[in-house]
């Protein structure tokens, strides 16, 4: 199934969050919590802000005009919007939300071990919410284009599977720094949750090192073009490099594209931007980015297979 569904469906995300981080969480942090709100519960707002595109004040406010989405996480109180900002803090750090996207990987994967066809990108975001516009006008024609230039942003690495654009592996921090070191780090990540048979990188990735560790070490055919560094007519230098340039697998690395789908979808549906001033909250803004999307993609291929084994779709 080669499509970009994800949910639309405020309600439909809601549960299914609150399902994943069921799987992933008890439901209370600490036996002597005040068990006014569940883990599951708060993460499932966290999701529905993302969704909305809302900040902490604007989802509690939609929380309230919308008894029915309370309802269905078994709300009996509303939070405070600081809650939900303690709750961030608190259940996106690393292994917590390392914990929350194992949990959607297995409930997107069931049964299935192997993804057959992966790739890997990288994107920044920006750290501010000004208009483009606004930063490129300029006072006068005669004046040249204002220009911005930018010291740090928030970087986001992700490694997916190009037939469903589903997250396999994340990794985020702050750019710009280059991506060639990053590849270890991100498949690492993915083959702690699947087994991957090929991946694929633009030459932003390109190393032979890359190229032994996913080949010699986990059998992943890698498909990075050879084409790091100045142009040059010279062969490659390692092995796996001049077979990039000798034997290169052209319509397979086309769904290295998909990746670049994955970020569009991203940057579209949750916003081009990251809300965090300081380093740790964008970190925690990128990592509730990539679980919302994931949970959006879960619930529309669970309508999709449920609509596959309906019998008037069948008798048809």
């Amino acid at each position: 199934m080669d499509v970009a569904l994800t949910s639309k469906s405020p309600k439909a995300v809601l549960t299914t969050a609150l399902a994943v981080a069921r799987r992933a969480w008890p439901a209370y942090s600490h036996r002597n919590s005040p068990k006014k709100f569940t883990q599951h519960q708060l993460f499932a707002c966290l999701v529905l802000k993302n969704f909305l595109k809302a900040d902490y004040r604007g989802v509690v406010a939609h929380l309230r005009d919308a008894p029915s989405l309370a309802e269905a996480i078994e709300l009996k109180h509303m939070p405070h919007f600081t809650t939900l900002q303690k709750a961030a803090a608190r259940l996106l750090v690393s292994a917590d939300a390392r914990r929350l996207l194992d949990s959607t990987v297995q409930r997107y994967l069931g049964r299935r071990k192997r993804v057959s066809s992966a790739a890997i990108d990288s994107t920044g975001l920006e750290c501010t919410v000004a208009s483009g516009y606004f930063v490129r006008r300029r006072k006068r024609v005669a004046e040249p284009w204002k220009t911005v230039v930018y010291r740090h942003y928030g970087k986001l690495g992700v490694v997916c599977d190009t037939a469903q654009h589903f997250i396999l592996a994340m990794r985020v921090g702050r750019g710009p720094r280059p991506d060639i070191d990053e590849f270890r780090p991100l498949l690492n990540d993915a083959l702690q949750r699947v087994r991957l048979s090929r991946i694929a990188a633009d030459a932003g990735y390109d190393s032979e090192s890359n190229h032994r560790f996913a080949r010699d070490q986990h059998q992943i055919r890698t498909m990075i073009p050879a084409k790091h560094g100045r142009p040059t007519k010279k062969p490659a230098k390692g092995r796996y490099r001049r077979l990039m340039q000798t034997r290169f697998d052209l319509p397979a690395y086309r769904k290295r594209a998909q990746v670049e789908t994955v970020m569009s979808m991203l940057k579209r549906r949750q916003g081009a931007y990251v809300r965090g001033r300081s380093y740790h909250s964008q970190c925690r803004d990128l990592r509730l980015m990539v679980l919302t999307h994931n949970v959006m993609i879960l619930m529309s291929v669970r309508l999709f297979y449920r609509a596959l084994a309906s019998p008037f779709l069948l008798r048809e």
